[in-house]
């Protein structure tokens, strides 16, 4: 507040000195209410609610999940998602403005540039407001990804440590521009991506190695302590035919000893831990074990026999990352180029970065929600989407992205994007053709009213698309004045509108015919829920009242 205070009267001079005691002491501080972003200009008289654009959804599959696309500002998105996702979400990865500078986003509807005394402060505070909307939409075991460059770097990890303080917190360096971006000193060639996560657990898996990268090492013990004689049990013949190993033999008495390393029974050859000295040593798995490597092992032909190799396509995930595929413009911008020729989309990230990230937390979990509130180009839902064709019918992750509509980037990259990756592309047939549903929506708002009925009956008009994404429950089977159901692989949802109850026999009439889990959504206009004794034949069926709960979370947000 420069040159104002002198106009300030005791009580607000007062406001501003507790303000000012009440800073932490240690740790990141900045300018957080200098301006007011676009958003909150917006939302000062108005709450946020989702409108579904007919004409973009893409249904190939009906027994995949639909993923969602929502064009809007994501702080109001990631509002919305508040009520729909809390708890719900495993992944969070983003791509944000990287604040170089070079007017690559907007703060309070103005290009920041590199002249901005404020640069950093506003960024912070945009980064501040969507990352604590975030945190509570993550599962107790769910993970935080975020992209940065060496801009941003360290105050993103101050923030992160700020807002996610009983987390580990992972900063991973990743090689994504091998040709190098020229500075004033030096020419960098990579980027970082943070991982957040609660401590204690296991979250990251295995790394999977292309075929080209294993390393294979003899299933033969040497050096010390590979004799025969230090471990029986790792002493037995590996069973090959037609090259391919079929079984594991038995451990033999200690008095059999081979005549060679490798013993051809007709089309059979059984292969021991022999060396090419005729000395018997050990495999490095025991007879009890070695079938739970087999699909690591392969035959190599030497010396008229066979030798056993182990090559595992997994390893644990290392700190720096150097491969071709993260070259953002051979993975990036010529595969955003290809499937939308249309568009100029600058800096797009290589799917194989975005892959890798996100591949080793979901490699187990089929069915995971993957939140991107900067989704850019859609490279997130990309990578999503191979993860679930390498899974075949048993990839049923989903994803959420959050884009504004700044150039056109929703509706004109983003969407056309994820479209063509469904319908397929000749110069990319491995990374496309994959089937998929998805439902596009934009941000809309209920104007604050002075009567609080009036907003409550206004939002309930208009939550069905919030109710729909919170329950991942789409199809309209049924719509009246009053009530609407909807229903997706057996689960179904009615929304009942009417404060009024006459309706509600009708509806319970046309749900007692269908078959599945059932959720109505009821208004009501106490706070305090629904009354149970216009419920108390109702078999089967969760009860809901709106719109109370939705408003519950947007006090806490806007304070309306």
């Amino acid at each position: 507040m420069p040159n104002g205070y002198s106009e300030l009267s005791k009580n607000d001079l007062l406001k501003v000195i507790q303000k000012l005691e009440s800073r932490k002491k240690y740790g990141l501080v900045w300018d957080e209410e200098r301006t007011k972003e676009q958003f909150e200009k917006e939302s000062e008289n108005a709450l946020p609610v989702l409108k579904e654009v007919k004409g973009r959804e893409i249904i190939t599959d009906p027994d995949k999940p639909i993923n969602i696309l929502i064009e809007g500002d994501n702080y109001h998105a990631l509002s919305v998602l508040n009520y729909t996702h809390q708890g719900k979400i495993d992944v969070i990865y983003i791509d944000p403005p990287y604040n170089t500078g070079a007017k690559d986003w907007k703060y309070s509807n103005d290009y920041v540039d590199i002249n901005d005394t404020y640069r950093h402060s506003k960024w912070l505070s945009m980064m501040s407001k969507r990352l604590r909307l975030a945190k509570n939409l993550l599962k107790d075991d769910g993970v935080l990804i975020c992209a940065i460059d060496e801009n941003e770097l360290n105050r993103i990890g101050l923030l992160l440590e700020d807002l996610f303080g009983n987390c580990e917190i992972h900063c991973i360096t990743i090689v994504h521009n091998p040709r190098g971006v020229q500075g004033n000193n030096f020419s960098y060639t990579h980027e970082y991506a943070y991982f957040v996560f609660q401590k204690g657990l296991k979250i990251v898996g295995p790394r999977k190695i292309k075929e080209d990268d294993i390393y294979w090492s003899n299933l033969r013990n040497w050096g010390g302590e590979s004799l025969r004689t230090d471990a029986k049990n790792c002493f037995y013949p590996i069973i090959v035919e037609k090259d391919n190993i079929i079984g594991f033999g038995d451990v033999p008495e200690d008095d059999f000893h081979p005549e060679k390393q490798t013993i051809a029974k007709g089309s059979k050859h059984y292969v021991y831990p022999i060396d090419v000295k005729g000395i018997e040593r050990k495999w490095r798995y025991a007879r009890q074990s070695v079938e739970e490597v087999k699909d690591y092992l392969r035959t190599q032909k030497r010396n008229g026999g066979y030798e056993i190799e182990i090559g595992k396509d997994f390893g644990t995930v290392k700190t720096v990352w150097q491969d071709r595929r993260y070259d953002a413009n051979e993975y990036g911008t010529k595969i955003v180029r290809a499937l939308v020729p249309e568009t100029n989309f600058d800096f797009p990230k290589s799917v194989w970065n975005t892959y890798d990230c996100i591949a080793p937390i979901l490699y187990q979990k089929k069915n995971a929600t993957i939140l991107d509130f900067f989704a850019g180009s859609g490279t997130t839902a990309h990578a999503v989407m191979i993860l679930n064709k390498e899974d075949g019918q048993e990839g049923h992750r989903k994803f959420i992205l959050c884009t504004n509509n700044e150039n056109e980037i929703a509706q004109k990259v983003c969407h056309p994007r994820i479209k063509k990756v469904i319908q397929g592309h000749k110069d990319y047939p491995d990374i496309t053709g994959i089937k998929s549903n998805l439902k596009y929506y934009k941000t809309s708002f209920v104007k604050r009213t002075i009567s609080k009925d009036t907003l409550k009956i206004r939002i309930t008009q208009e939550c069905t698309e919030m109710l729909c994404l919170r329950e991942g429950i789409f199809d309209e089977k049924k719509k009246t004045a009053d009530y609407r159901i909807f229903d997706q692989n057996g689960r179904i949802m009615a929304v009942y509108y009417s404060l009024q109850r006459a309706q509600l026999k009708v509806l319970k009439k046309d749900l007692d015919k269908m078959k599945g889990n059932k959720i109505l959504y009821c208004f009501t206009l106490d706070p305090l829920g629904l009354d149970k004794t216009d419920f108390q034949d109702w078999q089967g069926v969760s009860l809901e009242p709106i719109p109370q709960k939705i408003l519950d979370v947007y006090e806490s947000i806007y304070e309306y």
